[in-house]
């Protein structure tokens, strides 16, 4: 698997990247390099789910690539946790180089003298790394005969969702749920009903059993037999089937393609490191790269590596229903208003 992800450095833009680094080094070394000099440590900070393909694959594959181009070695740190906690995170000053986050609202937030002044859409794919639809997770043989989201608002169904003020799955959920009864309303009677949205808001709201902080919270959660049915990423559902575990995969007839942002740090960042960190970035969206996020059950954003994938009836994206400005100006305050209701 590790020759699969041999990083491809014949690119151009790549190869002048990779001289303006070797020029900058050298003027900064004076010919005598320290050891801190030989060495260089890139700090990530990403949100739950992105942590295995980066510490099994990626990683690694950048690791030993730079070690055999230029005989050093590159240390790599990292911290993992719902999106909005590690966007807080940064916004309060943590070091990071580069944030890889759930949602675009997030990269948004980063854009401030402070922290970052790098238009993330400016990387490839307009800085989408890569996606992933949000589907619904019960029990083995689906007791509950879930068959969408608006299954989840029978009586008698205990439900797990992340939590929407730290979790960028909470977000998602929140989307997913409210744009499956537009989008399917829409395609029924040519009109989207936001009441229909906002009572099955209220249904579910009511049959909550938990609110993790991150989908990597819910899933342990739902794996230690707590829930009837989660609201996850397919990923995360993905990756508990194929480790055998008692679970069925519901996609909904409409839910949302999640797009996950990449944004570098730059604040205080000196011209050879943000060479170093670009390097690095950019070969996020290399073929091997794009293999390794399929490899942990993420969609590509290189079509031709989705095969396998299960097909989606009416997919959507946040565009669709108004972007995140609808957002916070319509979802969340619905989804608000239905849990004071439900109290």
């Amino acid at each position: 698997m590790m020759n699969l992800l041999k990083i491809n450095w014949r690119k151009s833009e790549l190869l002048s990247v990779l001289l303006v680094l070797f020029l900058l080094f050298e003027l900064t070394a004076c010919r005598r390099r320290t050891a801190s000099q030989e060495n260089a440590t890139i700090i990530v900070y990403g949100f739950s789910v992105v942590k295995d393909p980066l510490h099994a694959e990626i990683f690694p594959a950048f690791q030993n690539a730079w070690r055999e181009k230029t005989g050093q070695t590159i240390q790599f740190e990292s911290s993992f946790a719902g999106s909005e906690i590690v966007t807080n995170q940064i916004i309060m000053g943590v070091d990071a180089d580069v944030a890889i986050l759930a949602i675009e609202r997030n990269a948004e937030r980063l854009l401030r003298p402070d922290v970052t002044q790098s238009d993330w859409r400016k990387l490839p794919y307009n800085g989408i790394v890569n996606r992933t639809p949000m589907v619904i997770v019960t029990r083995a043989g689906n007791p509950k005969r879930i068959g969408d989201f608006n299954d989840l608002g029978n009586a008698g169904v205990e439900v797990i969702l992340c939590d929407p003020t730290s979790s960028g799955a909470g977000n998602w959920a929140l989307v997913a749920i409210y744009g499956s009864e537009q989008i399917k309303s829409e395609k029924q009677t040519g009109m989207r009903d936001h009441q229909a949205s906002l009572e099955l808001f209220r249904r579910i709201s009511k049959n909550l059993k938990a609110t993790p902080e991150s989908a990597r919270a819910a899933r342990a959660l739902f794996e230690h037999g707590e829930g009837d049915a989660m609201v996850t990423y397919e990923l995360e559902a993905l990756q508990m089937k194929d480790k055998g575990q008692p679970i069925e995969i519901v996609m909904p007839r409409a839910t949302v393609m999640c797009e996950h942002p990449v944004v570098i740090i730059d604040h205080k960042m000196s011209p050879y490191r943000y060479a170093l960190i670009e390097l690095f970035v950019r070969t996020l969206w290399e073929r091997p790269a794009q293999q390794a996020w399929t490899h942990a059950k993420f969609r590509s954003v290189i079509e031709d590596l989705n095969g396998g994938f299960a097909p989606i009836e009416m997919p959507f994206k946040i565009a669709d229903l108004g972007g995140w400005k609808a957002y916070e100006e319509i979802i969340k305050k619905g989804w608000q208003q239905a849990a004071q209701s439900s109290q």
